[in-house]
């Protein structure tokens, strides 16, 4: 008996060990989840609906959780961090395995530090904020799209349309001010840039909204992008509408939130599209599927049962969808852990006080929220919103954007953005997270109304209007008027570069209304680096004159298209002959160039037509006959022809062509010796080294880059540089010399020193120029304008206009260029030898025409006597008209020896004693 007793506890011992394994190893009867979001907003309200609809799916589908019911507890957080918090922590006190949401970013920031404190995975279906995937948060997953990727599907539709600033409107908070920075990182990316933005305080007013908008009426780009909450009463573009901003030459871009708030409308309101005329915007891409049109479908069911009172938006399926992630990935779970268990954390423990009221040693740490979190990552599923899978970042893989137009009260899809493809009017059929390279010219959006009806693409800026025009500085210069001044008596500024940009307006699409302001005394040159930094600090919008592009300046200003070369170069009493390797050829015109050669071709066939029939050297085959004749005639030039003359006219031609060719070899040796002597005596700087070298002093030109080039990059001494300031007192420095109190040399740009060349024979340019360099107008970094002045002034130059307007300033008595490298003085001239040449020629035509008539007398005398001949034998042959030309042509080529010996045989022959 007592061994049965005992048997009977150990068994009853078994049992409940027995009992409390199997309680381990069964799945519980509920799963508790928990989701903390805004119930009254545009999002909660949709999403509310959404995941109760989800959570009774799931219940509903005994595949999914094995039996397990699945408890969804919600908190309100009505858009407060704090009550967020407090909701969070209340859900947590219950036990749940995963928080949902919140859809506000900055509510996400907080309750994702709980979560990670508890290890209990957050899954947010709204918030966007793209820090929040940062590896702060690594319970953080997001079902929705990150507003990094949203901002590079708004930067490149900003890009796509060619502008290049915006102004940002958008909530002062961590989904605002996140969602822009990551907007200007994209358009930095791009080169472009957010110009200005506005910001706005949580509980914004009209009033608020009135004042910013107000102020950005002066600014230039006309480009909105708007970034806030969901907005039900539009307050934005309800001012802007009032303001007259929703009209021509304005763009206004939004995010997703305009499109939630719009499908929620239920219907749409015709008046509140009114206000919307032209907006375009993002909305997140679901692509249809019979899934999401039987969801549709029920959903409607509910809004004429009256169970649902607000319409379905693209959160209400990332909701859902969110509930199915967490209940497949809770399923999988279980497969493994079998339970969802518990444990206290001595970190939460606070010392007991009678003033302790948080108590955080009743939180719990969720044992496997780890492994759950993986488990989640790893989610692959087609759901509602397309396919629901995770990337490295922890952020659903995007299905792209759509983009949406909204014209005459009319919400029109007219393409769709995705991140590997950009811009098509197909949607994207292939989700990955693989990169490709997008092109703009391969993408295509249809047609677009914007704000005022009109089709075509806004320029997205104004540079000025009548009420503001644009404020361009020109220097008032004292020295060389020609290219920029201001008229004293008229106060009129004209000049070369002001017809240059009067000119390249008329090439610009829009009306630029503007004012010059001259700055200067009038007495010196301005500084033009002070006149570009004025620019730079937008004290001015632009710069009209003769501004060179140097590198210092384009660290401030941005420069258009470059109008002239201004290239820096040495100027002394030089003459103008420049020594280089072709300085031979300056002693002769090319004229008297031409007329020597000529006339050695001439003495070359004068004397062979005159020695030919009685000079054996000038016979022989045609090839021996063309050397001969042109070494003779060349030969002559140093004396040393083998040939000598036999005939008496050639002889005669002879004396006339020496005596004319020791005139000039005379005369081009004296300009030669001239041309060297006079150039090599004139100055001894050969280029920028040499005058380097030197210690003689420089001139330079007041208010030029000259002085700044020569001390801060060729570290010329200060003290040996002379600063003058018109081209009178160049020459009198240039005269006086180095030794006279003037100076050796004077460096200046080269349109200054065309300019001052044209009106001075003693100076000249001394070798080349040595910095390159252009004058451009200056615009404020970053200006559109600039870009447009370039295209400008491009076609100006085309069209061959820009030629046209300087040669009005500086071509009325020949242009500098063109008089100041014809000037050769010691250059021979034609004119000089025209004599001498016409002697030659007289000698030349005199000597061939007596040739030709002892040519005709010997040939009738040759022609009779064989015809005496033929009259004795009876034979009388006839010719025709070739055979007599060219018995002439024979009879001119036989050698003059023959010719007589046959007139002799025909006198013995009629006189035989």
């Amino acid at each position: 008996m007592k061994q049965f007793k005992v048997l009977h506890f150990v068994i009853w011992i078994w049992v409940i060990i027995l009992c409390g394994v199997v309680a381990q190893c069964q799945r519980p009867e509920s799963v508790n989840i928990a989701a903390v979001f805004t119930f009254d907003s545009v999002i909660g309200r949709a999403a509310k609906v959404a995941m109760e609809m989800a959570v009774s799916d799931v219940n509903g589908d005994p595949r999914v959780l094995n039996g397990t019911k699945l408890n969804l507890i919600t908190k309100d957080a009505s858009c407060s961090v704090f009550l967020g918090s407090i909701g969070a922590f209340q859900a947590l006190e219950k036990g749940v395995a995963a928080i949902i949401g919140p859809q506000s970013s900055a509510i996400a920031h907080m309750i994702s530090q709980i979560a990670d404190a508890v290890k209990v995975p957050l899954i947010s279906y709204g918030a966007t904020d793209s820090t929040l995937s940062s590896l702060q948060f690594p319970f953080f997953l997001r079902t929705t799209h990150s507003d990094l990727e949203q901002m590079t599907a708004m930067a490149d539709l900003i890009d796509f349309n060619g502008w290049k600033e915006v102004i940002a409107v958008f909530l002062d908070d961590d989904y605002g001010r996140n969602g822009i920075s990551a907007l200007g990182n994209e358009l930095e990316r791009r080169r472009l840039r957010i110009a200005y933005k506005l910001r706005l305080s949580i509980l914004f007013d009209v009033d608020e909204i009135n004042n910013l908008l107000n102020q950005s009426k002066v600014f230039g780009p006309r480009v909105y992008v708007v970034h806030v909450n969901p907005d039900p009463r539009l307050r934005i573009f309800t001012v802007a509408h009032k303001l007259q901003m929703i009209a021509n030459d304005y763009v206004w871009l939004v995010t997703d939130w305009l499109f939630a708030t719009l499908d929620s409308f239920s219907p749409v309101n015709q008046t509140t599209l009114s206000v919307l005329q032209g907006v375009v915007g993002l909305r997140q891409h679901i692509p249809d599927s019979r899934k999401k049109r039987s969801f549709v479908s029920r959903w409607e069911k509910m809004q004429k049962e009256g169970v649902v009172n607000t319409s379905l938006n693209s959160y209400g399926f990332y909701a859902y969808d969110t509930i199915w992630a967490v209940a497949f990935s809770i399923d999988k779970f279980m497969e493994v852990h079998n339970n969802i268990t518990f444990s206290f954390d001595n970190h939460f423990m606070l010392p007991r006080t009678e003033e302790t009221v948080i108590q955080l040693d009743m939180l719990k740490v969720f044992d496997g929220g780890s492994d759950l979190v993986n488990i989640l990552l790893e989610s692959n599923f087609t759901g509602l919103s397309g396919q629901i899978q995770f990337s490295s970042d922890r952020n659903i893989i995007s299905g792209g954007y759509e983009v949406i137009n909204i014209n005459q009260m009319a919400i029109t899809r007219v393409g769709y953005w995705y991140n590997n493809s950009g811009f098509s009017v197909m949607p994207p059929k292939i989700l990955t997270n693989k990169e490709h390279r997008r092109f703009f010219q391969n993408q295509k959006l249809d047609n677009i109304t914007w704000p005022g009806g009109k089709t075509e693409r806004p320029r997205g800026w104004v540079i000025a209007d009548n009420a503001r025009p644009l404020r361009i500085v020109v220097p008032k210069r004292a020295s060389f008027v020609e290219f920029v001044t201001e008229l004293q008596d008229s106060h009129q500024v004209q000049g070369y570069c002001i017809d240059v940009f009067t000119k390249a307006l008329e090439f610009i699409p829009y009306d630029v209304p503007y004012v010059f302001k001259p700055v200067g005394n009038g007495i010196a040159n301005p500084n033009y680096d002070a006149l570009v930094e004025m620019v730079a600090e937008n004290v001015y919008d632009a710069i009209v004159g003769d501004i060179a592009i140097v590198t210092n300046r384009t660290k401030i200003v941005d420069f258009s298209q470059p109008f002239a070369s201004s290239s820096l170069v040495i100027v002394a009493p030089i003459n103008n002959a420049k020594s280089n390797t072709w300085v031979f050829l300056k002693p002769f015109t090319a004229d008297m160039w031409g007329a020597t050669a000529a006339s050695f071709m001439a003495i070359a066939v004068v004397i062979w037509i005159l020695e030919h029939r009685v000079n054996s050297d000038f016979r022989g085959p045609p090839k021996r006959q063309i050397v001969t004749i042109f070494m003779f005639s060349l030969s002559t030039l140093f004396k040393t022809n083998q040939e000598k003359t036999v005939s008496s006219l050639a002889k005669m031609v002879m004396i006339v062509w020496l005596f004319l060719l020791m005139v000039i070899t005379s005369s081009y040796t004296a300009s030669l010796s001239s041309i060297l002597t006079v150039e090599q005596l004139s100055s001894p700087i050969t280029g920028i080294d040499s005058l380097i070298a030197s210690n003689w002093p420089i001139g330079y030109q007041v208010g030029s880059f000259a002085y700044s080039y020569l001390t801060e990059n060729l570290y010329i001494p200060s003290s040996r540089l002379v600063s003058l300031g018109s081209p009178e007192e160049y020459a009198i420095a240039l005269q006086k010399g180095p030794s006279h109190g003037g100076v050796a040399a004077i460096i200046d740009e080269l349109p200054y020193v065309n300019l001052f060349l044209s009106k001075q024979t003693d100076f000249g340019i001394i070798g080349q120029p040595f910095t390159r360099a252009s004058w451009g107008f200056a615009f404020p970094r970053e200006s559109p304008f600039a870009l447009d002045m370039s295209t400008a002034i491009l076609k100006l130059s085309e069209s061959g206009e820009l030629q046209k307007i300087y040669e009005k300033w500086f071509c009325k008595m020949g242009c500098p260029e063109e008089r100041t490298s014809n000037s050769e003085p010691n250059q021979l001239h034609l004119v000089s030898f025209w004599g001498l040449y016409l002697l030659f020629g007289a000698v030349s035509l005199a000597a061939i025409v007596v040739f030709l008539l002892q040519i005709i007398y010997q040939y009738v005398r040759f022609k009779q006597s064989q015809k005496d001949v033929a009259s004795s034998s009876s034979n009388s042959p006839s010719s025709s008209c070739y055979q007599i030309v060219i018995n002439i042509f024979n009879f001119i080529d036989k050698k003059e020896e023959a010719i007589k010996k046959t007139f002799t045989q025909g006198d013995n022959h009629h006189n035989p004693n």
